[in-house]
């Protein structure tokens, strides 16, 4: 049964990008403005039917008292794909969210496109200091606009139980501009493993950690504060995942 959901949940998801993406393009590069975001939302709200209904994935969200009203950094956890379409949802109801992602990414097919149209916070990793430049001055006139900025700290998807050392990018933007921090946790990769073709039913937590401000702290101490929360929290969501890690620390 996964991998016939599985299956037609992947026909579903080509059919409908297919379909959608370029009203997406349409929306971002001729009709300009919220547009093409709007038509993101209506590919993501596509998708997200498709997981739910096909693939019999289902959300679950704690602490969504956490998301300030004002435009912030969500420093975030990242083990699929899944949470890329499904954090946005949480931020307040007519916001929108960017992401910053690596440069290579525009050049995939159909979402690369879709990325690019949108005007994503795009950075080339091989800058360097200068790739952090590039985030902040992407990301204040993201925040300046009223978009949410998501980041993934780790830089690439990680398998549960497991962890990377966090990157600057998100403190190195949230200090330079001074806004909110919040941190996220999820099980996604319980359901939903990275680079998989199959995924199985259930639900998925979300759990939006207590925001703070940046102003004033330092990168190191943004990043500490933020993956304290991150990683605790992860382990309460997955304590299968780490009964070794405790059992070795007896």
């Amino acid at each position: 049964m996964i991998a016939l959901r599985s299956t037609l949940f992947m026909i579903y998801a080509i059919l409908w990008s297919l379909l959608s993406i370029p009203l997406v393009m349409i929306g971002a590069l001729a009709l300009r403005g919220l547009w093409g975001y709007r038509a993101g939302r209506l590919w993501r709200l596509g998708m997200q039917w498709g997981v739910e209904r096909l693939l019999g994935i289902r959300p679950r969200v704690l602490g969504l008292e956490n998301m300030p009203q004002e435009p912030c950094v969500i420093l975030s956890k990242h083990q699929s794909a899944w949470e890329t379409m499904t954090l946005q949802d949480y931020v307040p109801k007519g916001a929108y969210c960017v992401f910053v992602l690596k440069k290579e990414l525009l050049k995939v097919p159909m979402l690369g496109w879709g990325l690019a149209a949108m005007k994503m916070i795009s950075i080339d990793r091989a800058a360097g200091r200068d790739a952090l430049d590039q985030v902040v001055v992407q990301g204040r006139e993201r925040l300046r606009q009223g978009f949410y900025i998501i980041i993934f700290p780790e830089g690439t998807r990680v398998p549960p139980g497991e962890k990377r050392r966090y990157k600057a990018g998100g403190a190195y933007l949230a200090t330079h501009v001074g806004c909110k921090v919040v941190p996220v946790a999820h099980n996604a990769g319980e359901l939903w493993p990275r680079q998989a073709f199959l995924k199985k039913p259930g639900v998925i937590t979300i759990s939006i950690g207590p925001a703070f401000d940046a102003g004033g702290l330092s990168e190191s101490e943004v990043n500490a504060r933020a993956e304290a929360w991150i990683e605790a929290e992860m382990h309460r969501l997955a304590p299968h995942r780490y009964s070794n890690v405790q059992h070795d620390a007896t």
